[in-house]
């Protein structure tokens, strides 16, 4: 099987997360793309992030209408930072015959060299990075782009922190987030 590996704090999970991975899916003609929200990722540790429980439920309900999407909380049992080569190297044990494709944003790829072992992470899976509103091609370095595959995917300018703001500010996120999401984060009082 092809496999889609998303990653992200999903703080909270919303439509252009949604609209990414579905036209990452359908481009590449993957079986699956699984979330995997992040307990703690390096690059974020100064962000406000709200218990792992949450993000989880959201992208729960965030995935449920859709069979090709599919939850992992592999990065929520482990202690400290959360490192994108531990996690593809656990999903490739446990599933050996299907082929991963990690999938990120083109912003991601702009830091990529000062990730753990992103050579090692180029060498298990293929890189998948999507265009991102305000990030350009010419921001990453020219070799890394050699080794990955660029998607195009339609721009959905929404970002998790102008939900925060928008929500804390007494702002409608309708549309932003799907109706369960949106439902999950005003009922458990979320980013007020």
């Amino acid at each position: 099987m092809k496999v889609g590996i998303f990653g992200g704090t999903f703080n909270p999970p919303h439509m252009a997360h949604l609209v990414a991975a579905e036209s990452v899916r359908d481009h590449l003609k993957l079986d699956k793309v699984i979330f995997v929200p992040a307990a703690l990722p390096p690059h974020k540790i100064k962000e406000e992030i709200i218990p792992a429980e949450h993000r989880l439920k959201m992208v729960r309900l965030a995935i449920s209408d859709n069979p090709l999407f599919e939850l992992c909380d592999m990065e929520l049992h482990r202690t400290g930072p959360s490192y994108t080569i531990e996690t593809v190297l656990e999903l490739k044990r446990k599933f050996s015959k299907d082929d991963f494709y990690l999938i990120m944003g083109i912003d991601l790829l702009i830091d990529f060299d000062k990730w753990k072992k992103p050579d090692k992470i180029l060498e298990e899976c293929r890189v998948v990075a999507m265009n991102r509103p305000g990030f350009d091609l010419a921001m990453v370095d020219k070799d890394l782009l050699l080794r990955v595959e660029l998607v195009n995917i339609p721009s959905v300018d929404v970002s998790s922190t102008s939900i925060r703001r928008r929500v804390k500010s007494g702002r409608s996120i309708k549309y932003l987030v799907s109706p369960a999401v949106e439902k999950y984060i005003y009922s458990n009082s979320i980013y007020l």
